[in-house]
Formats: structure tokens, sequence, C-alpha cells
């Protein structure tokens, strides 16, 4: 092909974009790569191959961020616990990554988030050199990546009173003031797979969602659209499987030992409506903590764990009940008042997509990426981390590149902004006019907040969708009109988060089910 910059389209994902796009294909459309998989990774791979100026189809068998990548602690971490466990390598990286999203990428969707160490009796000596000595190396990889402490503030030490104003509920008995240091994160991960796969789009890759792939050789893969039924080959010039825990269905030569990690879902009020991630050490291990994270919606997400999960890979994984009371147990030595699973308004949880390396426990294996080829020629990418995305994406694209000889620009994804970042193209919102938007709009859809209410057709648009829930009417249709959602589910449980409490769920379903209607009519 001749090689040029491939020119820039509107980024709505909509019901009559998928099908011409699925139309033009099943017609014999050339593409030079089709990526199956439409979480963070197939998304990333999607917009490096478009934005190198490559013809580009990402086929997803359900919705965007269906699997792991919206199952996740919502951290674009710098990676200590693999510096701890002497991975200097995946450390930097992540680090760098960090930086990348926080400055250029997407600093609408990630964040500075305070991570509060409560120094408690129960803690040993050694433990808190350890975390100390961790937070410090923290702050040097900061440094390393050559990201600022205006936008990621050094690690400290605070005192009793300072610990309790960030995290209310902390427990106060012997309390010996706190270790403080800041790490990245995200409004939503799903939101960051949208946002990433609208990128794609801007640049002229075609994001197919319930299309289902089967069949996939080097040049060939068959598609079937999930909603008519109909089937049809696509060549290309290279097929690259980024399925995620589902990979080894794409090329069954793949082995994966897919690990659970499980969140409970708290009213914030239950935590005394925290500003800081509180952080507790699990007891009897050196390098692992759980987490409670305030969250949007007024919701705290306490995770994680790190349970092996062998047999078939379910659509929608269940924690189990020995999961919640261990995170409950553990959060528990940390508090001044006792959560039970009374207070559980809602649970969720992922399978990491682990490569088989043998023995160990899965929180011992490794989270660096894997680029292989089956026998059929199918370039797959398993293993690796959300942080990582976008280094995965230009890893296993210079591979392609490399094995197929196809002709494209170098990677330009380093200093790309993702739609409602400030630089990208459809930004509208000034820093004049924050203050008339509603902050929760803003902090999901950045500087592309405006749009969502002008491009609204809906009646009472900046209504709630229901009481007490802060997403407008506007937004459920802007993920009909502009990102991709075909379904109420993609509406509730991907677009926004509200389906992760069940009581949430029913109360806005009403909403989403009336304006889905109206704007696919």
């Amino acid at each position: 092909m001749t090689m040029s910059r491939a020119p820039m389209s509107t980024t709505a994902l909509n019901a009559a974009r998928r099908t011409a796009e699925l139309s033009a294909l099943a017609d014999g459309r050339a593409v030079d790569v089709v990526v199956i998989g439409g979480g963070i990774t197939g998304a990333g791979i999607a917009l490096d191959a478009a934005s190198r100026g490559l013809r580009v189809a990402l086929v997803e068998k359900h919705d965007l961020a269906f699997g792991t990548s919206r199952w996740s602690s919502k951290l674009v971490h710098g990676g200590l616990r693999y510096l701890a466990t002497g991975n200097v390598g995946i450390a930097r990286r992540s680090a760098v990554e960090r930086g990348i999203l926080m400055t250029r990428n997407a600093p609408h969707l990630v964040r500075a988030m305070p991570q509060l160490v409560p120094l408690l009796p129960s803690m040993s000596t050694v433990s808190r050199a350890l975390v100390r000595v961790g937070f410090l190396a923290g702050d040097g990889l900061r440094r390393l990546a050559g990201t600022p402490a205006s936008v990621l503030p050094r690690s400290r030490r605070i005192d009793a009173a300072r610990a309790a104003q960030l995290a209310p509920t902390v427990r106060r008995d012997g309390l010996d003031g706190a270790y403080l240091a800041y790490d990245g994160q995200l409004i939503d991960d799903a939101r960051l797979v949208t946002a990433v796969a609208r990128t794609a789009a801007q640049h002229g890759a075609m994001i197919l969602t319930r299309v289902a792939a089967s069949e996939a050789t080097a040049t060939a893969v068959r598609l079937t659209d999930q909603l008519t039924g109909e089937s049809f080959e696509v060549t290309a010039r290279a097929v690259i499987n980024a399925a995620g825990v589902w990979a080894g269905e794409v090329d069954p030569s793949i082995t994966l030992r897919p690990s659970r990690g499980t969140h409970l879902v708290f009213d914030a009020a239950a935590f005394g409506n925290p500003t800081a991630a509180l952080t507790i050490p699990i007891p009897g291990e050196l390098n692992r903590f759980v987490f409670a994270m305030p969250e949007q919606l007024g919701r705290v997400y306490l995770g994680l764990t790190d349970e092996e999960a062998p047999g078939p890979v379910p659509d929608v994984p269940e924690p189990t009940p020995q999961e919640i009371a261990f995170l409950l147990d553990t959060v528990n030595t940390a508090l001044d008042v006792t959560l039970s699973e009374s207070d559980v308004i809602g649970a969720f949880a992922g399978l990491r997509p682990l490569a088989d390396t043998g023995e160990g426990r899965t929180a011992d294996l490794s989270r660096e990426h894997v680029v292989r080829v089956s026998p059929a020629g199918v370039i797959s990418v398993v293993g690796g981390k959300l942080t990582e995305y976008r280094y995965m994406a230009e890893d296993v694209l210079n591979r392609a590149i490399e094995l197929r000889g196809l002709t494209a620009g170098v990677c330009r994804t380093r200093n790309l902004p993702l739609v409602g970042a400030p630089a990208n193209p459809v930004a509208t919102l000034r820093a004049t006019d924050v203050a008339e938007m509603p902050g929760s709009l803003v902090a999901r859809f950045g500087a592309e907040a405006p749009n969502v209410i002008a491009a609204a057709s809906c009646a009472r648009p900046t209504e709630p969708v229901a009481e007490g829930l802060d997403v407008i009417r506007a937004e459920f249709e802007y993920a009909v009109t502009h990102e991709g959602a075909l379904t109420v589910d993609d509406i509730l449980d991907r677009r926004t988060r509200i389906g992760l409490v069940a009581e949430d769920r029913q109360r806005a379903a009403a909403a989403a089910e009336e304006i889905l209607a109206s704007a696919t009519e």
C-alpha cells in the first residue's frame, strides 16, 4: 500500500456506522490488520495501527470493555510491586506509561490518587520500613519517568489527625500517623477503552462490536454478525488476537492461567466519604495490600484478591464467599468500624489473562505480556496489564509489521491525545467553561463534556437518570449515538457503571430503555 496518514474522521460509534462498515467488509473492503478483541489491548492496537496509516478492523464478540478491562482496580500504577520483586524493567515501563497517560494521552481520565498506609500497632517495624522504602523508590520511578510532582505529588509521612481527615473510619487506637503516596487513578477503566476505541475510529479504524471471529489464520478470519447471523470471510495482511482470557479460543495452542481479582462495592458513607485510598497490608504478605478506593458515583471499591481460576472462562466471573470474607476481614483490621456483608452493595470480579509459566501461585506469576505466533499464523498477545496497554500495542504491532512486511509509519501513540483530552480535535471545553459544566460530566468526558449536552435530542437532557445518581440523561443518549452502545446493558454496565449496584440499575433501567429506543429510531 502507499503510506499516508489516515484521514481524521468522526469519532461517533453507533449502530448506523457499524452497519455501514460491516457491509463494506462483507463486500470486500481491503484491510491491512484485523484485531480480535475489544478490550483495552485490542483497542490500543487498533489505535496504534490506524494512526500509522494502516487500514484496520477491530471485531469484538460482545461489547467494548466486556471482559477483564472493566473489572480492574481502576489504577494506572507505577509498578512498585514489580520493583519489590526485582523486576525493574516492568516497574520502570509502568511508571513511564502512567506518565504518558496522565500528561499526554488521557489527562482527563487519570488523576493523582492519594494512597494512605496507616501506621498501626499491628504493623511491624520491618513492614513499616519496607513501605517507606517502597514509596521512596516510587518517587524515584516517577522522576525517572519524567512525571512532574505537580501531576503526581511526592510521598511523605503525615500525622494521625491528617490521616483521619483523609480516611475518616481509620482505626484511631494506637494510630501513629500514616505514610501517604500518590498513584494514578482512572475515573473508569471502561471509559478508557471507549476513548481509545473512538480515537482509533477518529483515525479511520472500523470498530465492530457484536461480531464474532472464528477460523483465524495468518491472513484471513471468518466474521459472524451476532445480531443477524450473517457470516463472511475477511482477508487481511495480518490477524492479531487480543482476546484476553478468551485468547485460547482463537489460538488453541495458547495456555493461560487465569487469576481472579475480586472487588466489593460500598456506599462511600460506610467509609466516612474518604478522599484517600486506605491501603492495608495483607497479614503474612510482604508485598500485597488491600485497597479501599474512593470512586465515582459516591462509591468505594474494596479489592483486590488474586486467586487461581481454572476451568471454563465465564462471560462474567463471580466473586466467591471466601474472597468476600477475606476482603472484609483484612480491611476491618484497619478500621474503627466493623464492616460486614450487609454493607456490601455490589461486587465484581475479573480474570487476569496470565501466561502459563508453570507452577507457583498466580499472585507470583509475571505480569509481562507475551507475543507469539500460532501454527496457523495468527499473532497473539497475552498477559500484560492495563497500565502498559499502549506499550503492548506498540510491541505487537511492530512484530506484525516485521512479520508481514506491512508498510506503516512510526508509532505515534506516545503523544496522541485521546478523545476528551484538551489537545484532541473534538475538545470544546475551555478552562473558563468548567464551572458551567457538571463536575461529574467533566470527570467522565473531559474537554468533550459540552458536546454531550449539545448533541442531545432527548427530553430533559441535563436531568439525572435517577434520583441520587450524578449521570444525566444526555450521557445515556451519547452512549448510543457516539460511544457504540447497542443495548441497555451496554449503557448501564460499561458506558456508565450504574449497573454495579443492583438497586441503582433498577432505578435507571427505564431511562436507558427510553433513550435507547428514541436514539435508534
